[in-house]
């Protein structure tokens, strides 16, 4: 198959979608599929041997490191060379947008996947708060014109559905087992952190509004030692809220696995997390997790038996929380195993397989046996 990636953020940024991206094409390339990749901003030209074109660019106040992209008609004659089956549209928004036009008018069927709450993200800037209706109404758009839209969990399902989006389907994300696991646990970086011996509770993510790792500081007071992992705009007033905390700044690949199996207790603050990774990485850890009664999380963690879920709206629930998991080291052990037991079958080449075998097939095929008026119907709305 030949497949167009239209990615509205890829390498050598680190975030959710160009991961999403970069090991969706890995499992492509094994399985033998040509790809072509469109992504914003600069970087190099080629990844793994595919050919990556790179969009014009601008940068957003307060997040410069996540380029947006910008229509350019070379894009669409691209495409056109290609010659693709199919076009897949990594959260589209400004570049995947155009890609999503272009390919509707060359005829090719496309899949667009839901991964980033744009709208929520707007409520929390004050210089983009006013365009959150603008933003859901484009989102809504955009997903309405793909053949079918994908999204990580049943939340954000709803979500998209209670806004008026047709074909959604659930396509969730994968998570690297050989590189999340318990084995990776360093007792002595947990005599650094911990000299004392206290539990180790963590917090892995970007540090900015939309995450809300400033309820980190309901845990000030429990009998533990708060690490806190990763970069961000936030990071500075996070460091005077957190006094007590201490601050890594961004881990990636083997020295993060280790970070992760050394915790006691996995933290995540943010309640607009349409899927929340760093959960399912805590668990494939062997470490059991905390998140927010709210989108994504409400999927990976069964409260009581993998991890416990706190009130996003309700002060105090978050410490209540982690401190009875501080009180009950046993069921701490039991909890983190069953989360582990959970991921087992969720790994990367599993997920990917789903979306070529499932997802890429139905699209195939229900525009394979469209009528010709209907294929004219669809490429002009």
């Amino acid at each position: 198959m030949r497949i167009v990636m239209v990615a509205e953020s890829f390498l050598p940024q680190i975030n959710g979608v160009a991961n999403t991206v970069r090991h969706v094409a890995d499992r492509l390339l094994v399985q033998g599929h040509q790809l072509l990749i469109i992504a914003a901003g600069p970087g190099p030209d080629s990844y793994q041997g595919v050919r990556v074109i790179r969009a014009r660019s601008f940068g957003i106040p307060g997040y410069k490191e996540f380029p947006v992209g910008l229509p350019d008609p070379a894009i669409e004659r691209a495409m056109a060379d290609f010659q693709p089956d199919l076009v897949h549209l990594a959260s589209p928004f400004v570049l995947g947008a155009y890609g999503l036009r272009s390919a509707r008018r060359l005829g090719l069927p496309t899949v667009a996947v839901f991964q980033t709450d744009l709208a929520a993200f707007a409520r929390q800037y004050p210089w983009f708060a006013k365009a959150d209706r603008g933003v859901q109404a484009w989102i809504r758009r955009i997903h309405s014109r793909a053949d079918r839209t994908l999204a990580p969990s049943s939340a954000s399902v709803a979500q998209l559905v209670q806004a008026g989006v047709p074909r959604v389907h659930t396509w969730g994300r994968g998570v690297n087992l050989d590189l999340f696991d318990p084995s990776h646990r360093d007792e002595r970086w947990r005599r650094e952190i911990s000299p004392d011996g206290k539990p180790i509770v963590g917090y892995v993510g970007r540090l900015a509004a939309e995450k809300k790792v400033k309820r980190l500081a309901e845990l000030a007071g429990l009998d533990c030692h708060l690490v806190v992992v990763g970069d961000g705009p936030d990071r500075h007033a996070l460091e005077n809220t957190l006094p007590g905390a201490t601050f890594l700044g961004m881990r990636r690949g083997t020295d993060l696995a280790g970070i992760f199996a050394g915790l006691d207790i996995f933290v995540h603050t943010g309640e607009h997390e349409t899927f929340c990774q760093t959960i399912q990485e805590a668990q494939a850890s062997g470490v059991v997790t905390v998140g927010p009664a709210a989108g994504g999380p409400l999927d990976l963690i069964r409260p009581g038996e993998n991890g416990l879920l706190f009130e996003p709206g309700k002060a105090g629930s978050l410490r209540q929380a982690v401190a009875h998991l501080l009180d009950n080291p046993a069921e701490r052990r039991t909890m983190a195993a069953a989360g582990q037991r959970r991921v087992q079958t969720r790994t990367w080449p599993a997920v990917v397989d789903d979306l070529v075998y499932k997802h890429y097939a139905e699209v195939l095929e229900e525009v394979a046996h469209q009528t010709p008026r209907t294929a004219r119907l669809r490429r002009a709305a």
